[in-house]
Protein backbone atom coordinates (compact mmCIF):
# COMPACT_ATOMS: atom_id res chain seq x y z
CA UNK A 1 0.00 0.00 0.00
CA UNK A 2 2.83 2.33 0.95
CA UNK A 3 4.30 1.72 -2.58
CA UNK A 4 1.05 2.27 -4.11
CA UNK A 5 0.48 5.71 -2.33
CA UNK A 6 3.73 6.86 -3.38
CA UNK A 7 3.89 5.88 -6.75
CA UNK A 8 0.27 7.99 -6.92
CA UNK A 9 1.92 10.95 -4.91
CA UNK A 10 4.69 10.90 -7.75
CA UNK A 11 2.24 10.78 -10.78
CA UNK A 12 0.50 13.82 -9.38
CA UNK A 13 3.38 15.79 -8.71
CA UNK A 14 4.46 15.19 -12.36
CA UNK A 15 1.16 15.76 -13.37
CA UNK A 16 1.36 19.11 -11.79
CA UNK A 17 4.70 19.96 -12.96
CA UNK A 18 3.48 19.12 -16.76
CA UNK A 19 0.24 21.66 -16.04
CA UNK A 20 2.88 24.57 -14.69
CA UNK A 21 5.07 24.07 -17.76
CA UNK A 22 2.20 23.83 -19.98
CA UNK A 23 0.43 27.17 -18.23
CA UNK A 24 4.22 28.96 -18.60
CA UNK A 25 4.19 27.91 -21.81
CA UNK A 26 0.94 29.13 -22.67
CA UNK A 27 1.70 32.11 -20.50
CA UNK A 28 4.90 32.74 -22.34
CA UNK A 29 3.50 32.54 -26.46
CA UNK A 30 0.64 34.77 -25.16
CA UNK A 31 3.15 37.73 -24.20
CA UNK A 32 3.08 40.44 -26.98
CA UNK A 33 6.58 39.99 -28.01
CA UNK A 34 6.11 36.54 -28.91
CA UNK A 35 3.04 36.97 -30.88
CA UNK A 36 4.85 39.50 -32.58
CA UNK A 37 7.94 37.74 -33.41
CA UNK A 38 5.58 34.88 -34.62
CA UNK A 39 3.80 37.14 -36.98
CA UNK A 40 7.23 38.68 -38.48
CA UNK A 41 8.00 35.09 -38.71
CA UNK A 42 5.07 34.37 -41.07
CA UNK A 43 5.33 37.22 -43.18
CA UNK A 44 8.99 36.14 -43.82
CA UNK A 45 8.16 33.03 -45.17
CA UNK A 46 5.46 34.42 -46.76
CA UNK A 47 7.47 36.29 -48.68
CA UNK A 48 10.29 33.58 -49.03
CA UNK A 49 7.76 31.51 -50.73
CA UNK A 50 6.44 34.62 -53.44
CA UNK A 51 10.03 35.28 -54.40
CA UNK A 52 11.16 31.11 -54.52
CA UNK A 53 11.76 31.32 -57.32
CA UNK A 54 15.64 33.45 -56.82
CA UNK A 55 16.49 30.88 -54.29
CA UNK A 56 18.47 28.65 -53.63
CA UNK A 57 20.91 30.50 -55.89
CA UNK A 58 20.25 34.19 -57.27
CA UNK A 59 23.03 34.52 -58.98
CA UNK A 60 22.22 32.08 -61.85
CA UNK A 61 18.01 33.51 -61.42
CA UNK A 62 16.24 36.34 -62.51
CA UNK A 63 12.41 37.75 -62.08
CA UNK A 64 11.14 37.47 -66.14
CA UNK A 65 8.78 39.88 -66.04
CA UNK A 66 10.86 42.73 -65.91
CA UNK A 67 15.03 41.33 -66.09
CA UNK A 68 15.95 44.76 -67.30
CA UNK A 69 15.15 46.49 -64.23
CA UNK A 70 16.77 43.83 -61.74
CA UNK A 71 20.65 44.27 -64.05
CA UNK A 72 19.69 48.34 -63.23
CA UNK A 73 18.80 47.37 -59.15
CA UNK A 74 22.53 44.90 -59.39
CA UNK A 75 24.15 47.64 -60.69
CA UNK A 76 22.36 50.41 -58.09
CA UNK A 77 23.29 48.11 -55.36
CA UNK A 78 27.03 47.46 -56.25
CA UNK A 79 27.85 51.83 -56.62
CA UNK A 80 26.39 52.02 -53.57
CA UNK A 81 29.01 49.93 -51.88
CA UNK A 82 31.20 52.77 -53.06
CA UNK A 83 30.22 54.22 -49.87
CA UNK A 84 32.09 52.09 -47.50
CA UNK A 85 35.33 52.92 -49.53
CA UNK A 86 34.63 56.84 -48.75
CA UNK A 87 32.62 57.92 -52.01
CA UNK A 88 29.90 59.85 -50.87
CA UNK A 89 28.77 61.84 -53.90
CA UNK A 90 25.27 61.96 -55.19
CA UNK A 91 26.93 61.85 -58.76
CA UNK A 92 28.41 59.00 -59.86
CA UNK A 93 31.14 58.56 -62.50
CA UNK A 94 30.78 54.56 -63.14
CA UNK A 95 27.94 54.97 -65.54
CA UNK A 96 27.26 57.37 -68.52
CA UNK A 97 31.49 58.43 -69.00
CA UNK A 98 32.44 61.00 -68.94
CA UNK A 99 28.93 62.83 -67.86
CA UNK A 100 27.88 60.38 -64.99
CA UNK A 101 24.52 59.63 -63.81
CA UNK A 102 22.90 61.78 -61.10
CA UNK A 103 21.95 59.31 -58.26
CA UNK A 104 18.54 61.19 -56.49
CA UNK A 105 17.44 61.75 -59.63
CA UNK A 106 17.37 57.65 -60.09
CA UNK A 107 15.41 55.26 -57.84
CA UNK A 108 18.77 54.13 -56.87
CA UNK A 109 17.28 53.77 -53.10
CA UNK A 110 20.75 54.93 -51.44
CA UNK A 111 19.31 53.71 -47.97
CA UNK A 112 19.02 49.97 -49.16
CA UNK A 113 22.22 49.97 -51.00
CA UNK A 114 24.18 51.22 -47.75
CA UNK A 115 22.45 48.69 -45.90
CA UNK A 116 22.64 45.82 -47.67
CA UNK A 117 26.52 46.87 -48.76
CA UNK A 118 27.78 44.00 -46.35
CA UNK A 119 25.97 41.34 -48.41
CA UNK A 120 26.57 43.07 -51.81
CA UNK A 121 30.57 42.65 -51.30
CA UNK A 122 30.77 39.55 -49.77
CA UNK A 123 28.11 37.47 -51.81
CA UNK A 124 27.20 39.48 -54.76
CA UNK A 125 24.71 41.97 -55.75
CA UNK A 126 21.76 39.49 -57.01
CA UNK A 127 22.17 38.01 -53.68
CA UNK A 128 21.10 41.19 -51.92
CA UNK A 129 18.88 42.09 -54.57
CA UNK A 130 17.12 38.92 -53.77
CA UNK A 131 17.37 39.43 -49.64
CA UNK A 132 15.63 43.29 -50.48
CA UNK A 133 12.55 41.81 -52.94
CA UNK A 134 11.99 39.48 -49.80
CA UNK A 135 12.66 41.91 -47.02
CA UNK A 136 10.68 45.03 -48.07
CA UNK A 137 7.16 42.74 -47.95
CA UNK A 138 7.99 41.04 -45.33
CA UNK A 139 9.12 44.67 -43.84
CA UNK A 140 6.22 46.55 -45.08
CA UNK A 141 3.88 43.82 -43.38
CA UNK A 142 5.70 43.59 -40.33
CA UNK A 143 5.90 47.48 -39.71
CA UNK A 144 1.71 48.02 -40.58
CA UNK A 145 1.11 44.92 -38.19
CA UNK A 146 3.04 46.73 -35.32
CA UNK A 147 1.20 49.91 -36.11
CA UNK A 148 -2.69 48.57 -35.74
CA UNK A 149 -1.50 46.46 -32.56
CA UNK A 150 0.41 48.94 -30.88
CA UNK A 151 -0.52 52.23 -32.23
CA UNK A 152 -4.63 51.46 -32.96
CA UNK A 153 -4.80 49.00 -30.24
CA UNK A 154 -6.25 46.19 -32.62
CA UNK A 155 -6.47 42.31 -31.63
CA UNK A 156 -3.34 40.61 -32.69
CA UNK A 157 -4.98 38.34 -35.49
CA UNK A 158 -6.55 41.61 -36.43
CA UNK A 159 -3.93 43.30 -37.54
CA UNK A 160 -2.24 40.25 -38.69
CA UNK A 161 -4.62 40.87 -41.63
CA UNK A 162 -4.10 44.23 -41.49
CA UNK A 163 -0.54 43.81 -41.87
CA UNK A 164 -1.01 41.16 -44.73
CA UNK A 165 -2.91 42.90 -46.85
CA UNK A 166 -0.53 45.72 -46.76
CA UNK A 167 2.58 44.18 -47.40
CA UNK A 168 1.23 41.72 -49.76
CA UNK A 169 -1.32 43.34 -51.74
CA UNK A 170 -1.79 42.96 -55.37
CA UNK A 171 0.12 46.20 -56.11
CA UNK A 172 2.67 45.26 -53.76
CA UNK A 173 3.79 41.52 -55.27
CA UNK A 174 3.79 43.61 -58.71
CA UNK A 175 6.02 46.35 -57.68
CA UNK A 176 8.49 43.29 -56.35
CA UNK A 177 9.24 42.36 -60.18
CA UNK A 178 12.29 44.66 -59.71
CA UNK A 179 10.81 48.11 -58.28
CA UNK A 180 12.60 48.07 -55.11
CA UNK A 181 12.04 52.18 -54.53
CA UNK A 182 8.45 51.13 -54.80
CA UNK A 183 8.35 48.32 -52.48
CA UNK A 184 10.32 49.70 -49.75
CA UNK A 185 7.60 51.55 -47.62
CA UNK A 186 8.53 49.61 -44.07
CA UNK A 187 9.27 53.08 -42.59
CA UNK A 188 5.49 54.21 -43.54
CA UNK A 189 3.98 52.80 -40.62
CA UNK A 190 6.47 54.55 -38.26
CA UNK A 191 5.89 58.00 -40.20
CA UNK A 192 2.51 57.50 -39.25
CA UNK A 193 3.38 56.52 -35.72
CA UNK A 194 4.96 59.48 -35.11
CA UNK A 195 2.38 61.78 -36.38
CA UNK A 196 -0.11 59.90 -34.36
CA UNK A 197 2.43 60.50 -31.38
CA UNK A 198 2.76 63.72 -31.96
CA UNK A 199 -1.13 64.62 -31.95
CA UNK A 200 -1.51 62.74 -28.88
CA UNK A 201 1.12 64.47 -27.15
CA UNK A 202 -0.60 68.22 -28.63
CA UNK A 203 -4.26 66.81 -27.23
CA UNK A 204 -2.12 66.24 -23.96
CA UNK A 205 -0.29 69.63 -23.77
CA UNK A 206 3.08 67.53 -23.72
CA UNK A 207 5.27 70.28 -25.62
CA UNK A 208 8.25 68.11 -24.80
CA UNK A 209 7.27 64.98 -26.78
CA UNK A 210 5.62 67.41 -29.44
CA UNK A 211 8.70 68.17 -30.15
CA UNK A 212 10.71 65.18 -29.64
CA UNK A 213 8.14 63.71 -32.40
CA UNK A 214 8.88 66.29 -34.74
CA UNK A 215 12.30 65.26 -34.45
CA UNK A 216 11.54 61.82 -35.16
CA UNK A 217 9.19 62.58 -38.45
CA UNK A 218 11.79 64.72 -39.80
CA UNK A 219 14.61 62.09 -39.28
CA UNK A 220 12.20 59.54 -40.65
CA UNK A 221 11.74 61.32 -43.75
CA UNK A 222 15.03 62.12 -44.53
CA UNK A 223 15.62 58.15 -44.62
CA UNK A 224 12.58 57.31 -46.71
CA UNK A 225 13.66 60.33 -49.17
CA UNK A 226 16.48 57.95 -49.74
CA UNK A 227 14.74 54.73 -49.44
CA UNK A 228 12.29 56.00 -52.16
CA UNK A 229 11.08 59.34 -52.73
CA UNK A 230 8.11 58.47 -54.46
CA UNK A 231 6.44 56.72 -51.62
CA UNK A 232 7.44 59.72 -49.87
CA UNK A 233 5.66 61.66 -51.72
CA UNK A 234 2.45 59.71 -51.89
CA UNK A 235 3.12 59.17 -48.06
CA UNK A 236 2.76 63.09 -47.88
CA UNK A 237 -0.37 63.45 -50.11
CA UNK A 238 -2.27 60.83 -47.81
CA UNK A 239 -1.87 62.17 -44.36
CA UNK A 240 -2.68 65.66 -45.96
CA UNK A 241 -6.14 64.79 -47.46
CA UNK A 242 -6.65 62.45 -44.41
CA UNK A 243 -5.72 65.12 -41.73
CA UNK A 244 -7.87 67.69 -43.59
CA UNK A 245 -11.01 65.39 -43.57
CA UNK A 246 -10.44 64.31 -39.89
CA UNK A 247 -9.96 67.82 -39.21
CA UNK A 248 -13.62 69.09 -40.47
CA UNK A 249 -15.10 65.83 -38.93
CA UNK A 250 -13.73 67.30 -35.53
CA UNK A 251 -13.38 70.36 -35.83
CA UNK A 252 -13.90 71.26 -32.06
CA UNK A 253 -10.94 68.65 -31.22
CA UNK A 254 -8.96 70.46 -33.73
CA UNK A 255 -8.80 73.58 -32.25
CA UNK A 256 -7.71 71.99 -29.37
CA UNK A 257 -4.38 70.07 -30.48
CA UNK A 258 -3.97 72.10 -33.47
CA UNK A 259 -1.35 74.87 -32.16
CA UNK A 260 0.76 72.12 -30.68
CA UNK A 261 0.49 70.03 -34.31
CA UNK A 262 1.59 73.10 -36.27
CA UNK A 263 4.55 73.55 -33.90
CA UNK A 264 5.36 69.52 -34.29
CA UNK A 265 5.19 70.12 -37.81
CA UNK A 266 6.83 73.13 -37.98
CA UNK A 267 9.78 71.08 -36.36
CA UNK A 268 9.80 68.36 -38.48
CA UNK A 269 10.07 70.36 -41.67
CA UNK A 270 13.01 72.24 -40.22
CA UNK A 271 15.04 68.44 -39.22
CA UNK A 272 14.20 67.52 -42.76
CA UNK A 273 14.80 70.86 -44.65
CA UNK A 274 18.12 70.98 -42.92
CA UNK A 275 18.90 67.34 -43.96
CA UNK A 276 17.24 67.31 -47.09
CA UNK A 277 18.39 70.74 -48.25
CA UNK A 278 21.39 69.43 -50.15
CA UNK A 279 19.66 66.29 -52.07
CA UNK A 280 16.73 68.11 -53.26
CA UNK A 281 18.83 70.90 -54.57
CA UNK A 282 21.20 68.48 -56.26
CA UNK A 283 18.18 66.36 -57.40
CA UNK A 284 16.48 69.68 -58.99
CA UNK A 285 19.54 71.27 -59.97
CA UNK A 286 22.69 69.29 -59.72
CA UNK A 287 24.44 67.77 -62.45
CA UNK A 288 22.41 65.26 -64.56
CA UNK A 289 19.20 66.62 -63.11
CA UNK A 290 16.17 66.90 -64.28
CA UNK A 291 12.38 68.46 -63.45
CA UNK A 292 10.10 65.64 -64.13
CA UNK A 293 9.69 61.95 -65.14
CA UNK A 294 10.35 60.62 -68.59
CA UNK A 295 7.02 59.17 -68.89
CA UNK A 296 3.88 60.23 -70.09
CA UNK A 297 1.16 60.44 -67.50
CA UNK A 298 -1.35 59.89 -69.89
CA UNK A 299 -0.37 56.64 -71.00
CA UNK A 300 1.07 55.48 -67.27
CA UNK A 301 -2.77 56.29 -66.23
CA UNK A 302 -4.92 53.27 -64.23
CA UNK A 303 -8.00 51.72 -66.51
CA UNK A 304 -10.73 52.31 -64.69
CA UNK A 305 -12.05 48.72 -64.75
CA UNK A 306 -8.60 47.42 -63.48
CA UNK A 307 -10.15 48.44 -59.96
CA UNK A 308 -12.49 45.74 -60.03
CA UNK A 309 -10.23 42.78 -61.67
CA UNK A 310 -7.89 40.75 -60.00
CA UNK A 311 -4.03 40.88 -60.66
CA UNK A 312 -2.66 38.20 -63.24
CA UNK A 313 -0.14 37.76 -59.87
CA UNK A 314 -3.14 36.53 -57.54
CA UNK A 315 -4.77 33.64 -56.76
CA UNK A 316 -7.81 34.26 -59.15
CA UNK A 317 -6.35 36.57 -62.13
CA UNK A 318 -5.69 35.84 -65.41
CA UNK A 319 -3.28 36.70 -68.09
CA UNK A 320 -5.81 38.60 -69.77
CA UNK A 321 -6.37 41.12 -66.86
CA UNK A 322 -2.37 41.91 -67.75
CA UNK A 323 -3.91 43.81 -71.25
CA UNK A 324 -5.20 46.78 -68.54
CA UNK A 325 -2.21 47.70 -66.83
CA UNK A 326 1.28 49.27 -68.51
CA UNK A 327 3.01 46.51 -67.34
CA UNK A 328 3.60 43.66 -65.07
CA UNK A 329 5.48 45.68 -62.39
CA UNK A 330 2.24 48.17 -62.35
CA UNK A 331 -0.69 46.16 -61.37
CA UNK A 332 -1.35 49.17 -58.77
CA UNK A 333 -5.37 49.01 -59.19
CA UNK A 334 -6.18 45.02 -59.34
CA UNK A 335 -7.89 44.51 -56.03
CA UNK A 336 -11.08 42.74 -57.53
CA UNK A 337 -14.87 43.53 -56.75
CA UNK A 338 -15.37 41.90 -54.09
CA UNK A 339 -13.11 44.06 -51.43
CA UNK A 340 -14.36 47.02 -53.13
CA UNK A 341 -17.98 45.77 -52.13
CA UNK A 342 -16.61 44.75 -48.75
CA UNK A 343 -14.50 48.00 -47.91
CA UNK A 344 -17.80 49.82 -49.05
CA UNK A 345 -20.04 48.25 -46.42
CA UNK A 346 -17.79 48.54 -43.82
CA UNK A 347 -17.49 52.09 -44.27
CA UNK A 348 -21.00 52.55 -44.63
CA UNK A 349 -20.98 50.53 -41.34
CA UNK A 350 -18.68 52.53 -39.17
CA UNK A 351 -20.08 56.03 -40.66
CA UNK A 352 -20.11 57.12 -37.28
CA UNK A 353 -16.47 56.58 -36.98
CA UNK A 354 -14.36 60.05 -38.10
CA UNK A 355 -11.26 57.84 -38.62
CA UNK A 356 -13.38 55.37 -41.14
CA UNK A 357 -14.79 58.57 -42.75
CA UNK A 358 -11.68 60.31 -43.31
CA UNK A 359 -9.89 57.15 -44.27
CA UNK A 360 -12.61 57.03 -47.11
CA UNK A 361 -12.15 60.23 -48.30
CA UNK A 362 -8.41 60.36 -48.61
CA UNK A 363 -8.78 56.91 -50.34
CA UNK A 364 -11.52 57.67 -52.90
CA UNK A 365 -9.41 60.98 -53.69
CA UNK A 366 -6.38 58.96 -53.83
CA UNK A 367 -7.81 56.60 -56.66
CA UNK A 368 -9.34 59.15 -58.43
CA UNK A 369 -6.04 60.35 -59.14
CA UNK A 370 -4.38 57.22 -60.23
CA UNK A 371 -6.90 57.49 -63.42
CA UNK A 372 -4.66 59.91 -64.86
CA UNK A 373 -5.47 63.26 -66.84
CA UNK A 374 -8.14 61.42 -68.59
CA UNK A 375 -10.44 58.80 -68.13
CA UNK A 376 -9.22 55.12 -69.76
CA UNK A 377 -11.98 52.47 -69.62
CA UNK A 378 -11.16 48.58 -71.04
CA UNK A 379 -7.98 50.08 -72.76
CA UNK A 380 -10.53 53.09 -74.25
CA UNK A 381 -8.83 56.30 -73.43
CA UNK A 382 -11.60 58.66 -73.45
CA UNK A 383 -11.75 62.61 -73.52
CA UNK A 384 -13.53 62.63 -70.20
CA UNK A 385 -11.32 65.56 -68.13
CA UNK A 386 -10.40 64.01 -64.24
CA UNK A 387 -8.79 66.11 -61.30
CA UNK A 388 -5.28 64.91 -62.34
CA UNK A 389 -5.08 67.40 -64.89
CA UNK A 390 -3.69 70.10 -62.29
CA UNK A 391 -0.65 68.00 -61.76
CA UNK A 392 0.41 67.64 -65.70
CA UNK A 393 3.70 69.37 -66.17
CA UNK A 394 4.15 70.20 -62.28
CA UNK A 395 7.91 70.27 -62.14
CA UNK A 396 9.05 66.93 -59.53
CA UNK A 397 5.07 65.95 -58.44
CA UNK A 398 4.61 65.19 -62.34
CA UNK A 399 7.79 62.48 -62.38
CA UNK A 400 5.17 60.24 -59.83
CA UNK A 401 3.82 58.32 -62.25
CA UNK A 402 -0.74 58.46 -62.45
CA UNK A 403 -1.44 54.89 -61.80
CA UNK A 404 0.74 54.70 -58.58
CA UNK A 405 -1.31 56.72 -56.47
CA UNK A 406 -3.58 53.73 -55.81
CA UNK A 407 -0.66 52.30 -53.61
CA UNK A 408 -1.34 54.39 -51.05
CA UNK A 409 -5.42 53.11 -51.15
CA UNK A 410 -4.17 49.73 -49.56
CA UNK A 411 -2.95 50.98 -46.42
CA UNK A 412 -6.17 52.81 -46.23
CA UNK A 413 -8.52 50.03 -46.95
CA UNK A 414 -6.46 48.30 -44.20
CA UNK A 415 -7.51 50.72 -41.77
CA UNK A 416 -11.18 50.27 -42.63
CA UNK A 417 -10.77 46.41 -42.38
CA UNK A 418 -9.34 46.29 -39.32
CA UNK A 419 -11.83 49.05 -37.59
CA UNK A 420 -14.27 46.31 -39.29
CA UNK A 421 -13.03 43.29 -37.25
CA UNK A 422 -12.50 45.10 -34.14
CA UNK A 423 -16.14 46.25 -33.91
CA UNK A 424 -17.39 42.97 -34.89
CA UNK A 425 -15.55 41.65 -32.29
CA UNK A 426 -18.14 43.10 -29.74
CA UNK A 427 -21.09 42.00 -31.14
CA UNK A 428 -23.40 39.30 -29.74
CA UNK A 429 -24.32 35.67 -30.66
CA UNK A 430 -23.06 35.18 -34.11
CA UNK A 431 -22.90 38.62 -35.43
CA UNK A 432 -19.77 38.50 -35.01
CA UNK A 433 -18.86 36.35 -37.79
CA UNK A 434 -20.11 38.29 -40.93
CA UNK A 435 -17.45 40.64 -41.15
CA UNK A 436 -14.76 38.32 -40.67
CA UNK A 437 -16.08 35.65 -43.11
CA UNK A 438 -17.19 38.68 -45.39
CA UNK A 439 -12.96 40.16 -45.60
CA UNK A 440 -11.77 36.65 -45.80
CA UNK A 441 -14.16 35.70 -49.09
CA UNK A 442 -12.76 39.59 -50.18
CA UNK A 443 -9.20 38.75 -49.50
CA UNK A 444 -8.80 34.99 -50.42
CA UNK A 445 -8.77 35.67 -54.06
CA UNK A 446 -6.23 37.92 -53.72
CA UNK A 447 -3.58 35.94 -52.07
CA UNK A 448 0.10 35.97 -53.78
CA UNK A 449 1.15 33.51 -56.53
CA UNK A 450 4.95 33.13 -56.59
CA UNK A 451 7.18 35.42 -58.82
CA UNK A 452 7.60 33.86 -62.00
CA UNK A 453 11.64 33.77 -62.31
CA UNK A 454 13.88 32.07 -64.59
CA UNK A 455 17.78 30.94 -65.13
CA UNK A 456 20.07 33.69 -66.67
CA UNK A 457 23.25 33.57 -68.18
CA UNK A 458 26.26 33.49 -66.29
CA UNK A 459 28.75 36.24 -65.55
CA UNK A 460 31.73 35.82 -68.12
CA UNK A 461 34.82 34.64 -66.43
CA UNK A 462 36.55 37.59 -67.87
CA UNK A 463 34.79 39.00 -65.17
CA UNK A 464 33.98 37.38 -62.70
CA UNK A 465 37.35 36.07 -61.50
CA UNK A 466 38.87 39.36 -62.11
CA UNK A 467 40.21 38.74 -65.62
CA UNK A 468 39.59 42.03 -66.64
CA UNK A 469 42.05 43.60 -64.58
CA UNK A 470 44.85 42.58 -67.10
CA UNK A 471 43.59 45.77 -69.36
CA UNK A 472 41.29 48.01 -66.91
CA UNK A 473 42.61 50.29 -64.06
CA UNK A 474 40.47 49.92 -61.18
CA UNK A 475 38.13 52.96 -61.49
CA UNK A 476 38.85 53.57 -65.50
CA UNK A 477 36.40 52.42 -68.40
CA UNK A 478 35.33 49.10 -70.10
CA UNK A 479 33.52 48.95 -73.41
CA UNK A 480 31.42 46.38 -73.25
CA UNK A 481 30.12 45.04 -76.94
CA UNK A 482 27.50 45.92 -77.66
CA UNK A 483 26.91 48.61 -75.16
CA UNK A 484 24.39 49.06 -72.22
CA UNK A 485 20.92 50.76 -73.16
CA UNK A 486 17.74 50.85 -71.33
CA UNK A 487 16.58 48.49 -73.43
CA UNK A 488 18.97 46.03 -73.17
CA UNK A 489 21.36 46.90 -70.07
CA UNK A 490 22.91 43.15 -69.73
CA UNK A 491 25.88 44.44 -70.03
CA UNK A 492 25.87 46.35 -66.60
CA UNK A 493 25.62 42.51 -64.75
CA UNK A 494 29.37 43.13 -65.45
CA UNK A 495 29.72 46.30 -63.38
CA UNK A 496 27.80 44.55 -60.47
CA UNK A 497 29.68 41.80 -60.57
CA UNK A 498 32.63 43.52 -60.08
CA UNK A 499 31.00 45.84 -57.24
CA UNK A 500 31.79 48.59 -59.77
CA UNK A 501 35.21 48.96 -59.54
CA UNK A 502 35.18 49.94 -63.43
CA UNK A 503 32.93 52.41 -65.37
CA UNK A 504 31.24 52.17 -68.35
CA UNK A 505 29.80 54.23 -71.06
CA UNK A 506 25.84 54.54 -72.14
CA UNK A 507 23.45 52.69 -69.67
CA UNK A 508 19.90 52.38 -68.21
CA UNK A 509 19.20 55.79 -66.33
CA UNK A 510 17.20 58.68 -66.06
CA UNK A 511 19.12 61.93 -67.60
CA UNK A 512 18.40 64.70 -69.28
CA UNK A 513 19.34 64.00 -72.63
CA UNK A 514 15.31 64.14 -73.91
CA UNK A 515 14.85 67.64 -76.43
CA UNK A 516 15.51 70.91 -74.40
CA UNK A 517 16.96 68.95 -71.50
CA UNK A 518 13.75 67.23 -70.80
CA UNK A 519 14.27 63.63 -69.16
CA UNK A 520 15.06 60.57 -71.07
CA UNK A 521 15.56 57.18 -70.40
CA UNK A 522 19.35 56.83 -71.20
CA UNK A 523 21.47 58.96 -73.35
CA UNK A 524 21.89 59.35 -77.47
CA UNK A 525 24.41 56.76 -78.12
CA UNK A 526 27.55 57.53 -79.99
CA UNK A 527 28.07 56.63 -83.68
CA UNK A 528 30.33 53.47 -83.22
CA UNK A 529 27.82 52.73 -80.35
CA UNK A 530 25.24 52.63 -82.82
CA UNK A 531 27.04 50.67 -85.64
CA UNK A 532 28.07 47.82 -83.20
CA UNK A 533 24.41 47.77 -82.19
CA UNK A 534 23.60 47.37 -85.86
CA UNK A 535 25.62 44.43 -86.13
CA UNK A 536 25.21 42.39 -82.70
CA UNK A 537 21.22 42.98 -84.13
CA UNK A 538 21.56 42.29 -87.73
CA UNK A 539 24.49 40.24 -88.11
CA UNK A 540 24.84 42.70 -91.40
CA UNK A 541 29.01 43.96 -91.48
CA UNK A 542 28.76 47.66 -92.90
CA UNK A 543 31.80 48.22 -95.57
CA UNK A 544 34.09 49.89 -93.42
CA UNK A 545 36.04 52.77 -94.04
CA UNK A 546 38.86 55.10 -92.85
CA UNK A 547 36.22 57.59 -91.50
CA UNK A 548 34.62 54.21 -89.58
CA UNK A 549 38.41 54.13 -87.48
CA UNK A 550 38.16 58.15 -86.74
CA UNK A 551 35.21 57.80 -85.63
CA UNK A 552 35.93 54.85 -83.56
CA UNK A 553 39.19 56.74 -82.19
CA UNK A 554 37.25 59.78 -80.98
CA UNK A 555 34.11 58.09 -79.40
CA UNK A 556 37.11 55.63 -77.20
CA UNK A 557 38.47 59.20 -76.12
CA UNK A 558 35.29 60.87 -75.62
CA UNK A 559 34.92 57.82 -73.05
CA UNK A 560 38.28 57.49 -71.61
CA UNK A 561 37.74 53.89 -72.90
CA UNK A 562 40.85 51.55 -71.22
CA UNK A 563 39.71 48.48 -73.11
CA UNK A 564 36.89 46.99 -75.16
CA UNK A 565 35.46 43.54 -74.76
CA UNK A 566 33.10 41.78 -76.63
CA UNK A 567 30.05 39.78 -74.85
CA UNK A 568 30.64 36.53 -75.22
CA UNK A 569 27.75 33.84 -76.37
CA UNK A 570 25.81 36.21 -78.09
CA UNK A 571 24.40 35.14 -81.37
CA UNK A 572 26.77 37.46 -83.96
CA UNK A 573 29.98 37.75 -81.97
CA UNK A 574 32.56 36.23 -84.30
CA UNK A 575 30.98 39.26 -86.61
CA UNK A 576 31.25 41.51 -83.99
CA UNK A 577 35.11 40.42 -83.54
CA UNK A 578 35.78 41.06 -86.99
CA UNK A 579 34.59 44.75 -87.10
CA UNK A 580 36.51 45.32 -84.15
CA UNK A 581 39.74 44.16 -85.31
CA UNK A 582 38.73 46.20 -88.67
CA UNK A 583 38.23 49.38 -86.08
CA UNK A 584 40.69 48.85 -83.64
CA UNK A 585 43.26 45.71 -84.91
CA UNK A 586 43.62 42.14 -83.65
CA UNK A 587 42.22 41.49 -80.65
CA UNK A 588 43.47 39.32 -77.97
CA UNK A 589 41.62 36.57 -75.59
CA UNK A 590 41.56 36.82 -72.11
CA UNK A 591 39.90 33.92 -70.38
CA UNK A 592 36.61 33.33 -71.94
CA UNK A 593 36.29 37.15 -73.79
CA UNK A 594 37.54 39.01 -76.87
CA UNK A 595 39.16 42.56 -75.50
CA UNK A 596 41.19 44.89 -77.12
CA UNK A 597 43.60 47.13 -74.70
CA UNK A 598 43.11 51.09 -75.93
CA UNK A 599 45.85 53.35 -75.55
CA UNK A 600 45.74 56.39 -73.89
Amino acid sequence: MGTTATTRSAERGAANTMHRLVDRAGAGLRRPWVVDGGAALGFLLLALWVCQGLWPDPTTRELALNPEDQTLIEWFLAVDTRVLLGEHGLLTDRLNVPDGVNLVVNATSLTLGVLLAPVTLTLGAPVSFAVLTVGNLAGTATAWYLLFARTLGAHRAVAVAGGAFCGFAPAMISHSNSHWHMTAQWLVPPIVWSVVRMVRAAEAAATRQVVTSGVILGVLVTVQYFLGAEVLYLTALTLALFSLAYALVRWRWTRKILLGFLTGMAVAVGVGMLLLAYPIWFQLAGPGSVSGGPFSPYVYSADLRAWVTFSPLSLAGTDAAADLASGPAEYNTFLGWPLLVVTTACVVWLRRQALVLAVAFAAVLMAVLALGPRLVINQERTDIPLPYLVLVDVPVIDGALPQRYAMAVVPLIAVVLVRALERARTLPDLGWLVAPVAIGVALLPLFPTPLPARDRDPVPEFISAGHWRQCVPEGGVLVPVPLPTPPRPEPMRWAAAANAEFALPQGFFIGPYGGDGAASMGIYPRPTSILLAEVATTGQVPQLEEGHRIQAESDLAYWGAHCVAVVPGQRYEDRLVFVLNQLLGPGERIADTWAWRVSS
